[in-house]
């Protein structure tokens, strides 16, 4: 079974290099990566260029944002299986893919799901935050439940089925897209409680009161594209889940 990983970098020269060699380090054997560039001014390609032998394919064009050049590298994977993997991200240790992969192959999913932890910008070594997603349960999202979008691992076929990102979402279109597959389509989940991602603190999803209060309208927007009808609590238990991630990290690590 193939698995594509698209990383999509804009000036992104001074994470880049441990997001590319956390997936060239995987011990899974049949990996097709794809680097979506929005035409870098720094390093970053030059970076890029170091490691192209083992790169399937780089593309470095202007986009309209993160979320456009995600589905540009959609629709060029060839693998049944695709993860996203963020360009200041990296894979946690090196069976990540062989594992989600065999959940895959085991239990027969449409998408798979872990936890992740973020770390500090400058020192990835600190932990920050722990994401513990926990097994979904029917309705979960009305419960301000989401798993971490860098460890989704979907099949390409959900994409082609309903449809890639929403392109008029700012911050919060990964989470939309999850609502969609998981929440409305309800599509067959596995989990694993492993932590297999290391998010550096600072990129667009992290804390922050302002993002947070505009991404609060979005997700409410993501809810109304879907037609859902959401539980009375679900845009306050949304963020308020994000302060145990600090009360979980302090317990179990």
């Amino acid at each position: 079974m193939k698995v594509s990983i698209i990383t999509v970098t804009y000036n992104s020269a001074e994470t880049v290099e441990d997001t590319i060699q956390s997936v060239l380090k995987q011990d899974y054997p049949d990996i097709e990566y794809l680097i979506i560039d929005g035409q870098s001014t720094d390093e970053t390609l030059k970076i890029v260029g170091r490691y192209e032998d083992q790169i399937a394919q780089v593309l470095s064009e202007p986009d309209q944002g993160m979320y456009d050049a995600l589905n540009k590298g959609i629709a060029l994977a060839s693998g049944e299986v695709i993860g996203i993997l963020n360009s200041d991200d990296f894979y946690a240790y090196p069976q990540v893919i062989s594992e989600m992969l065999a959940k895959f192959k085991q239990e027969k999913v449409d998408a798979c799901y872990a936890d992740l932890i973020y770390v500090e910008r400058d020192n990835p070594t600190k932990v920050k935050r722990y994401w513990k997603s926990g097994k979904y349960r029917k309705n979960s999202f009305k419960r301000g439940w989401m798993p971490p979008h860098p460890t989704f691992f979907v099949r390409k076929s959900c994409y082609e089925q309903y449809g890639a990102f929403n392109r008029h979402l700012r911050s919060a279109a990964d989470y939309e897209l999850m609502l969609r597959f998981i929440h409305r389509y309800q599509i067959k989940l596995a989990y694993l409680p492993k932590v297999i991602v290391k998010m550096r603190e600072g990129g667009m999803s992290n804390l922050n009161l302002v993002a947070r209060l505009r991404g609060n309208q979005e997700d409410q927007k993501a809810w109304r594209i879907n037609g859902l009808k959401t539980g009375k609590l679900t845009f306050f238990l949304k963020p308020f889940r994000k302060l145990f991630q600090f009360i979980r990290l302090n317990r179990e690590l």
